[in-house]
C-alpha cells in the first residue's frame, strides 16, 4: 500500500515502520539523530517530527553545518553583537534564538568544528548560549534534531567529535534506509515525481506513460544519490524530452548506461615532452648515456646537464 507521510512516499515495510515510529518520537522533547545517506530525506523526517509534536506552532529552522567556516557557523547558530568580528556591523540573532519555542535542525552535524562543539553542548545541557562578542547568557527553549550520513562513533574515535556531545544529540537515533533497499519504492516514486512535474512543468510537456525500456533502466539503477537523485533525473527528463512518453533517451547518461565523459588531460609542457623523449631513448639504449647522447645528436656533457635539469637521475 502506498503511504504519503509528510512529504515522504513509500510502499516499503522499512519506511512504514519509520512512519509508525515518528508520531511517538514527536511527542517527547528528546534530541533526535537522523542517520541516512545523502538524499534520503533527513530534513523531511525532521520537519515531520516538528509538525507532529507539541512545538508545531513554533518556528522550524534548519542549517547545513558543512557549508560554513567555524566563525560563520558560530555566528549562524548563536548570533553576534556589533563589532564581534570584522564585518559585524550590527547585532544579528542566531538560529537558536530564532528557533526559540520550536525546532532546530542541524544537518551534517558531524561536520561541526571541535571549537564550536563545546558551545553546542552548553546549549543542550543548560539551555543557555552567549552570542559572539557578548558576555550575557541568553535562555532558549529549542528541540534539537540533527542528522548525519557519517558514524558519529567513528568521528569520536578519530578525535573529530566530542563523546559527551554525541550522547547528547543521539538520545533517540532514527535510521532512513537508502533507496536501493526500499523494495518497490523506485517505481512508486517515479510515478509520484512524474505527477508532480506534470503539475509544475506542464508548460514543457505532460508525461502520461514511461516506455518499458526507460522504466527498466530506472528500476535497475543503484541510485547512489537516493530520492533526491531520482527527483533530479525525472526533472531532467521533463526538460530535455518531448511528447507524452518518457523514453530512455530522455534519461541522464548514467541511466542510459553511458560512461561519463573522460576528464580533460592536463596540457603537457615542453619540459615534460623532452623528459619523456630522453627517458625513451635511454631505455632503448639500456641506460647507456653515451649511446643515448649519440642517438640524440648531443654531446655527453649536454645530455648529463639536461638530465639533471629535468630531474632524471641515474
Amino acid at each position: 500500500m502506498v503511504s504519503q507521510f509528510h512529504g515522504m512516499v513509500s510502499v516499503s515495510p522499512q519506511m512504514h515502520t519509520l512512519f509508525d515510529l515518528l508520531p511517538r518520537v514527536a511527542r517527547a522533547d528528546s534530541t533526535v539523530l537522523v542517520r541516512g545517506e545523502t538524499g534520503t530525506g533527513k530534513e523531511l523526517v525532521a520537519r515531520a517530527l516538528h509538525e507532529l509534536g507539541p512545538r508545531r506552532g513554533g518556528p522550524f529552522r534548519a542549517v547545513n553545518c558543512a557549508t560554513f567556516t567555524a566563525e560563520l557557523l558560530a555566528s549562524e547558530l548563536f548570533g553576534h553583537v556589533r563589532g564581534a568580528f570584522t564585518g559585524a556591523v550590527r547585532d544579528r540573532k542566531g538560529l537558536f534564538e530564532l528557533a526559540d519555542g520550536g525546532t532546530l535542525f542541524l544537518d551534517e552535524i558531524a561536520e561541526i568544528p571541535v571549537s564550536i562543539q563545546s558551545r553546542l553542548l552548553r546549549v543542550l545541557q543548560e539551555r543557555t548560549f552567549v552570542p559572539l562578542g557578548d558576555t550575557v547568557p541568553r535562555s532558549v527553549d529549542v528541540r534539537l534534531v540533527s542528522a548525519t550520513h557519517q558514524s558519529l562513533r567513528a568521528a569520536v574515535e578519530a578525535g573529530r567529535f566530542r563523546a559527551d556531545l554525541m550522547y547528547r544529540v543521539r538520545v533517540v537515533p532514527l535510521f532512513i534506509p537508502p533507496l536501493r533497499e526500499r523494495v518497490g519504492d523506485v517505481g512508486v516514486l517515479v510515478d509520484h515525481f512524474i505527477e508532480a512535474f506534470n503539475t509544475s512543468h506542464g508548460h514543457l510537456r505532460r508525461v502520461t506513460e514511461v516506455h518499458p525500456v526507460a522504466r527498466a533502466a530506472l528500476m535497475a539503477y543503484a541510485w547512489p544519490g537516493n530520492v533526491r537523485e531520482l527527483a533530479n533525473v525525472i526533472e531532467y527528463a521533463f526538460v530535455v524530452g518531448q511528447g507524452s512518453t518518457m523514453c530512455l533517451q530522455d534519461l541522464t547518461p548514467e541511466l542510459r548506461g553511458e560512461e561519463p565523459p573522460a576528464e580533460p588531460r592536463p596540457a603537457v609542457t615542453e619540459d615534460e615532452r623532452e623528459r619523456q623523449r630522453l627517458l625513451r631513448v635511454l631505455a632503448e639504449h639500456g641506460g647507456r648515456k653515451g649511446a643515448a647522447a649519440k642517438a640524440l645528436g648531443l654531446s655527453r656533457s649536454t645530455l648529463w646537464r639536461r638530465l639533471r635539469e629535468l630531474g632524471i637521475h641515474a
